[in-house]
């Protein structure tokens, strides 16, 4: 059976900042989805992480869908409303045109989506990170597909060893290119070395039969043209029999790595996994991600189970806290924060270094006004003996 897994995602205001959703405007969105999908959806979901509102829906429309984006752009459009009569922070955020054009791709929401043949035991996860970049899932995935020390599936499974295909997005021409394992091997990972440029848009199965991965591309400050909040990626992975194990999907953001985006989005810190529905942290704004893990049958949904809801991950937990500190020791001095082209309010920073460009001079010049000012004091002292 062919079902689509359609996962959409904005920041449509949080409580007092850049928070969470309060729980009038989730109950808006969950309403309007559950009175506007009768006919058009077999199944959804709608939580939270951080301050995005995430939909998790399943159809058999394909991706790109006019009426599936219709449904979410309007959901979050009701939400606004919401959001606005209750004063919430970012009302609207993420909704950066002003009406619907056929796709929300290109408006502000993030989208990943995936047609599939359903297997027996369907199963996938969705990753959902705040006060990130979409390049934040690179290293991840690559743990994943193409590392053996994290996933020893790459050895034992003969269709992982088979390799598979990235599809990479140059996220500022939107042109992809398609990376095969394993001879394309070196050019996936000079291009996963720069994430805030080149992202994994989607992977698929060597033979081209089955996509595995899909993840949002969209950067925001592309679309507004000014900053608007980070891009907080969203991604389904689908996971076991040929595919990575479950397990293999989690265990790849078990050691905190350093993503760009915390308060204000322009520092590095690390990307902490979190238990579902949980609000963006006060202390600098970490980077987090959630994992909900869903079992589906006829397109019919069972979950989501909580990818890093067990004890183990708090170790992982307090590891993001202490890299997450002894960045941010560092001040305002790079690497803790992104260079110019990625600090996300480069206006501010570009009317600083205006004003400072003003004042350079030639060290020549300098010496010499000194020198100039020297003799007149001298002179000055002497005329008064």
């Amino acid at each position: 059976m062919q079902i689509t897994v359609s996962a959409i995602k904005a920041d449509i205001g949080g409580i007092g900042g850049h928070t969470r959703p309060s729980d009038e405007l989730l109950e808006t969105v969950r309403n309007f989805v559950a009175k506007n999908s009768k006919g058009l959806l077999i199944d959804h979901y709608i939580g939270y992480t951080g301050d995005d509102i995430h939909i998790i829906m399943t159809h058999t429309r394909g991706v790109d869908d006019e009426k599936i984006h219709k449904l979410a752009w309007d959901a979050f459009t009701e939400g606004t409303k919401t959001a606005k009569e209750q004063g919430l922070y970012g009302a609207g955020q993420d909704l950066l045109k002003d009406s619907f054009s056929g796709n929300v791709k290109g408006m502000g929401p993030g989208v990943a989506e995936i047609e599939m043949e359903e297997r027996p035991s369907e199963v996938f996860c969705i990753f959902a990170a705040d006060k990130t970049e979409p390049g934040a899932f690179n290293f991840p995935l690559w743990r994943m597909f193409v590392d053996a020390r994290s996933n020893s599936g790459l050895l034992i499974n003969e269709r992982l060893a088979e390799g598979v295909v990235f599809r990479i997005m140059d996220v500022m021409t939107g042109k992809v290119a398609e990376l095969k394992m394993w001879q394309d091997k070196a050019e996936l990972e000079a291009a996963l070395m720069y994430p805030g440029r080149y992202v994994v848009h989607s992977v698929v199965s060597a033979d081209g039969t089955d996509q595995i991965v899909s993840a949002s591309t969209d950067r925001l400050h592309n679309i507004a043209g000014t900053y608007v909040g980070k891009d907080d990626p969203i991604a389904i992975v689908r996971t076991q029999k040929n595919f990575p194990a479950t397990e293999e999907a989690g265990s790849a953001f078990n050691d905190p790595h350093y993503v760009a985006g915390n308060t204000r989005g322009s520092h590095h810190m690390p990307l902490m996994p979190v238990k579902l529905n949980s609000a963006a942290s006060l202390n600098y704004s970490i980077p987090i991600v959630s994992c909900l893990l869903f079992s589906m049958h006829n397109g019919k949904l069972t979950g989501p189970h909580d990818g890093f809801g067990t004890a183990d991950w708090d170790l992982q937990r307090m590891w993001a806290a202490e890299r997450a500190m002894i960045m941010r020791n560092q001040g305002f001095i790079h690497p803790a924060t992104l260079v110019p082209d990625e600090l996300e309010y480069n206006k501010g920073y570009e009317a600083r270094m205006s004003k400072l460009e003003s004042k350079f001079r030639n060290l020549e010049d300098i010496m010499n006004g000194k020198t100039k000012k020297a003799a007149t004091k001298a002179k000055e002292a002497g005329s008064k003996r």
